[in-house]
């Protein structure tokens, strides 16, 4: 029969199936089922046996479609493959592709959680936009435009930067993808960020310092949090370094506080000396962590008053507080109270990154040698100069938080130290 679009519809259903076969296509045929369902089939022998397989529904695939997948099924056959075996494979392949929900969970055990200390912010965020909405599809199935109307979704929801963080994070598991075999290739290509980033640049000046340190006192926050937000001001550390301390990093006899490489954010051991200030808030929270520990032992009979672990740990178990959870609690600070209309802290936008900000920019005003500061800050040096200096700059590390707290003293108690005593005690270590 020669087929046609009119001739295909005309085909009626019977009791039973039967098939028609298109004349001078070998082995292109129609089914039609008892229902009036209308499949493409391809009848062919394949090492002496014969086979059959399925090319499409009607009109699904059309006349035209039907000839090509016919033409390509034959030249299959002819370079020695069976055309039917591979299709059943690759059908059976697609339905045991991984789902989004699927790659999230492989990122996060094989990539995140192994390499980022902020592995929680990646789960946090795919949890939050991308599961949701994409969690039982197929990995392979998400189209750039999938990507960019996610995006479009959390920016006008009033979320514009954590757009931008979204999509960094699907990024880089797409990209783990690939390296895993899951998908062929990245659906985020040429995908760019939907807001513009602006620098923060934001510094507390002296009054705006007396202001935060004061108010925290009786700011609606976990107690634990008023010491590590003044720590991240003394110490200029990184706040998840910060609030992920363990009691075990501390040496009091030496005051040093040794940041192993696997928590620090560039990989590097970090020795962070302490100023007696900076001792004075590191005991305060280990009292605070220490009534935490006695209050939990005193809820479970038995159970004895053990030394915590961490310095900053979570009331919610037996781990160290989230950074996020400090940020939540600044900006609950920032905001009006619900029995008034002032918020605890009276300040314009404050994050506690501006708190390690306000300290290296408050050491560099002090006379503080910028090599020093970065030193104190962590951060990578690069260049042949980085390569060859090993020398630990302890000393001078000591002097220029020891000068900044006692800044900072000065500050709270409205007798500030003298600048020039201060430049001296800097320069000093420089030199050692």
């Amino acid at each position: 029969m020669k087929l046609t679009d009119r001739t295909i519809k005309a085909l009626k259903p019977k009791t039973e199936r039967y098939e028609v076969w298109e004349d001078g296509r070998t082995g292109l045929g129609v089914r039609v089922s008892p229902a009036g369902r209308k499949s493409w089939i391809y009848m062919y022998r394949f090492d002496g046996k014969p086979r059959r397989m399925t090319l499409g529904t009607y009109p699904a695939v059309g006349l035209a479609s039907a000839h090509v997948k016919h033409a390509q099924a034959k030249e299959t056959r002819e370079k020695g493959s069976d055309p039917g075996a591979l299709h059943v494979e690759k059908r059976r392949a697609e339905r045991n592709a991984e789902t989004v929900q699927n790659l999230a969970d492989e990122y996060l055990e094989k990539w995140a959680r192994p390499r980022k200390r902020s592995a929680h912010d990646d789960e946090r965020m795919l949890n939050k936009d991308v599961i949701p909405v994409w969690g039982k599809r197929k990995a392979k199935s998400i189209t750039r435009r999938d990507v960019i109307l996610l995006l479009d979704g959390i920016v006008e929801r009033g979320s514009p930067i954590q757009a931008n963080r979204t999509l960094a994070v699907v990024r880089k598991m797409f990209n783990f993808a690939i390296s895993r075999d899951i998908v062929d290739a990245t659906p985020v290509a040429m995908v760019r960020a939907p807001a513009k980033e602006n620098q923060r640049d934001r510094i507390l000046s002296a009054e705006e310092i007396k202001t935060f340190w004061n108010s925290l006192a009786d700011a609606p926050m976990t107690p634990a949090i008023r010491p590590a937000l003044k720590l991240e001001l003394v110490t200029a550390q990184r706040k998840g370094e910060l609030v992920g301390a363990a009691l075990s990093e501390f040496d009091f006899d030496e005051r040093i506080w040794t940041i192993p490489a696997k928590r620090a954010k560039n990989g590097i051991a970090h020795r962070v000396p302490l100023a007696p200030l900076a001792l004075e808030l590191i005991e305060e929270a280990r009292a605070i962590a220490m009534e935490a520990e006695r209050k939990r032992a005193e809820r479970l009979p038995g159970t004895e008053t053990r030394e915590p672990e961490w310095l900053f740990p979570s009331p919610r178990g037996d781990e160290p507080i989230k950074p996020q959870a400090v940020n939540v609690a600044l900006r609950s600070a920032l905001k009006p109270g619900k029995e008034s209309e002032a918020p605890a802290i009276r300040l314009d936008d404050v994050t506690p990154h501006d708190l390690r900000r306000t300290a290296a920019s408050g050491m560099a005003s002090l006379g503080i040698a910028r090599l020093v500061i970065a030193k104190i800050l962590n951060h990578v040096e690069t260049g042949v100069t980085a390569i060859y200096d090993r020398h630990s700059y302890d000393a001078e590390k000591r002097h220029a938080l020891e000068a900044w707290a006692a800044h900072l003293e000065g500050i709270l108690s409205g007798k500030p130290k003298a600048a020039d005593n201060v430049v001296r005690l800097a320069t000093a270590g420089e030199g050692q």
